[in-house]
């Protein structure tokens, strides 16, 4: 909004560089004095008409997406709940969950299992094995527009902390890399999508600790033990305490 701001008065021919970048809004104020040396300069009518004509195009793509989504708020009406219920997943959003009832639909017996649709959708991945070796774990081609939905909720999850998705990213991306991460919790959100619209229930996460929990404190103690052995060090582990 505030380079719009600036932009429109350079368009309309004001020169005053401190007026213009008193057009700032919100924390851009924060940069008042840059903003007027950067204003300095020429700006002949020339630059005008084309600034005018790129700000022209912005305009109505603007008014084109709004009214393309005045569309798809009508035609959603119907799933309007199922939309609901899917923004509860971390990462999701209302846009995002309509892409997932457009790409899936609503009737999750068609699949028939969550897995059967991770398979369809190309998120989960292969394993193949031959001679005791494994090859390739690739995903297999699927909806390239329910592929991008669910890798941007997933790099959003990927952004946010105290979930169990994103608990997931942070430990997947030590042992696999960013791209594989993104995969599997790209894969657990179509997984919760499943069984959120088969259900009719929303989202229940199992909480950024899970991968602790899980297990109980003497696998987690005996798992810690041998990776201290691994790196030379010789202890036995002492009895649990009862208070513990």
């Amino acid at each position: 909004m505030s380079g719009r701001a600036m932009l429109a008065a350079l368009i309309d021919g004001r020169s005053d560089p401190a007026a213009m970048a008193d057009l700032a809004k919100g924390r851009m104020r924060t940069k008042l004095p840059a903003l007027t040396k950067a204003l300095r300069g020429r700006f002949t009518a020339h630059h005008a008409l084309l600034v005018g004509e790129i700000m022209a195009k912005l305009e109505f793509l603007d008014e084109a997406i709004g009214r393309l989504s005045a569309e798809i708020d009508r035609v959603m009406l119907p799933y309007a709940r199922q939309r609901d219920l899917l923004d509860t997943i971390p990462g999701v959003n209302k846009r995002s969950a309509e892409e997932l009832i457009a790409e899936i639909g609503e009737d999750m017996t068609r699949f028939g299992s969550a897995a059967r649709l991770a398979s369809w959708a190309g998120v989960c991945p292969g394993h193949h094995e031959s001679a005791g070796k494994s090859t390739s774990g690739k995903t297999r081609k699927g909806s390239k527009w329910l592929h991008s939905t669910l890798t941007e909720a997933a790099k959003a999850v990927s952004r946010s902390k105290g979930t169990y998705l994103s608990a997931q990213y942070t430990r997947l991306r030590a042992r696999r890399g960013h791209a594989k991460a993104t995969v599997a919790v790209a894969h657990s959100i179509l997984v919760s999508a499943f069984h959120i619209l088969d259900r009719g229930v929303p989202y229940d996460d199992l909480g950024a600790d899970w991968f602790q929990r899980r297990h109980s404190p003497e696998h987690q103690a005996r798992k810690l033990v041998h990776q201290l052995r691994n790196l030379g060090y010789d202890l036995q582990l002492p009895e649990r305490s009862e208070a513990a």
